[in-house]
């Protein structure tokens, strides 16, 4: 469910972080339903709904709007506004008339965000998976992107969703903007790159500081 503190603007539940339950927006399963289409949309098939996409990543407002409408007469820019600003992990970006992702495209796009400030980034593996980057470094699969982890926390919980039991890599970032290895800020959980050398990578003793 979303709805509208007036103090902290949208947010996602019953009641906001100061205890004010705000104006309803939306309930839960319309929300699922416009989160769907909008990762569908805006990362994944935006040909297929007849939206034109620059090279950024950015596609009309209104026209997504109007694309969204078709299917969910009760789509509204205020249901799409609420949606945005009130997801946690900040997947969508509205800029003047436009809206994008900001991570997690499986098409060709060519995201312009600022470059990385952080010294040190995080990227979860699986076992098998970690075996592999070891030897090759972390390339995408089936992602435009790879998304490095602003904290070992992040890492965790990114990685947790394909492994009980992930390998947690230490990334130096400046050593590998040095290197020429191209970094960039989505949000202030994600750091998107193409790939990541195995020279600056180093995997975390949980028994041991992590700085």
């Amino acid at each position: 469910m979303i709805r509208k503190c007036p103090n902290h603007g949208y947010f996602r539940g019953e009641v906001c972080k100061c205890g004010e339950t705000g104006k309803y927006i939306m309930n839960t399963e319309r929300t699922e339903r416009m989160g769907r289409f909008l990762s569908g949309a805006l990362r994944h098939f935006p040909d297929d709904l007849g939206l034109t996409m620059n090279k950024y990543g950015w596609v009309d407002f209104e026209v997504l709007l109007d694309v969204m409408k078709s299917r969910y007469p009760w789509a509204s820019a205020l249901n799409i506004k609420a949606l945005v600003e009130s997801d946690e992990k900040r997947r969508y970006q509205i800029s003047n008339n436009d809206i994008r992702a900001r991570y997690g495209h499986s098409i060709n796009v060519d995201l312009d965000f600022v470059d990385n400030d952080l010294e040190i980034l995080y990227y979860g593996a699986s076992q098998e998976e970690a075996d592999i980057i070891k030897e090759t470094g972390i390339r995408p699969i089936r992602q435009r992107y790879i998304h490095l982890s602003t904290s070992y926390e992040k890492a965790i919980e990114a990685a947790g969703y394909h492994s009980d039991n992930p390998v947690i890599f230490k990334l130096d970032a400046f050593d590998a903007m040095d290197g020429g290895v191209k970094m960039m800020i989505a949000n202030e959980f994600i750091v998107l790159s193409e790939e990541v050398p195995p020279e600056f990578l180093e995997i975390i003793d949980k028994n041991k500081s992590l700085e």
